[in-house]
């Protein structure tokens, strides 16, 4: 009788092996799925959201076995979506950190930061007033990294609101609105 080796395969298995790998081999990876316009969502990309929740893991791949790569820890922070695949989206934050995140993790809720670019302490306060127009009364003065909801924008000034304030600041002094960007 004749003695195989144990990591030896019978010719009909290895057969099936050879057109299993040669079949994922040929799938399109995570980055060029997520340029097929036929999958996630088809809404324009990038686009802003914001986070649903505090404690939102972002992870290295579009799946839950990649790892996390970082955690976001504040509710409403603006984010960008760069890509899609599946039901995960590739998001962007104000400080070009980018990782992946599970859709539902996500709000359509548009919101943005008040000048994060702004780092020493001796940046803003930024006003926001009561018509967008410079001259217009001043409501509140706003920091920088400020949170802000907004509600709408145009003709280069953006309707924002947050705890105690609601008024109007210059569309180029936010993270999470696209310049002349109207809605």
């Amino acid at each position: 009788m004749p003695v195989t080796a144990p990591f030896r395969m019978p010719r009909l298995s290895l057969a099936i092996l050879a057109t299993a790998l040669a079949a994922v081999l040929l799938l399109p990876g995570p980055e060029a799925a997520a340029q097929d316009p036929t999958r996630g969502t088809g809404l324009p990309l990038p686009r802003f959201v914001s986070l649903k929740s505090d404690g939102v893991n972002v992870r290295r791949g579009p799946g839950q076995e990649y790892e996390i790569a970082f955690k976001f820890v504040k509710e409403g922070l603006p984010v960008e979506i760069t890509q899609e695949f599946d039901t995960w989206r590739k998001i962007r934050d104000s400080e070009g950190a980018e990782g992946w995140v599970f859709h539902s993790l996500l709000s359509g809720k548009r919101t943005a930061l008040v000048a994060p670019w702004e780092t020493d302490g001796n940046a803003g306060p930024f006003p926001a007033h009561a018509e967008p127009k410079a001259e217009s009364a001043v409501v509140a003065y706003l920091a920088p990294r400020v949170i802000a909801g907004v509600e709408e924008c145009h003709d280069a000034w953006c309707l924002i609101s947050g705890r105690g304030y609601r008024g109007w600041i210059e569309q180029d002094k936010l993270w999470g609105v696209y310049p002349n960007e109207t809605f």
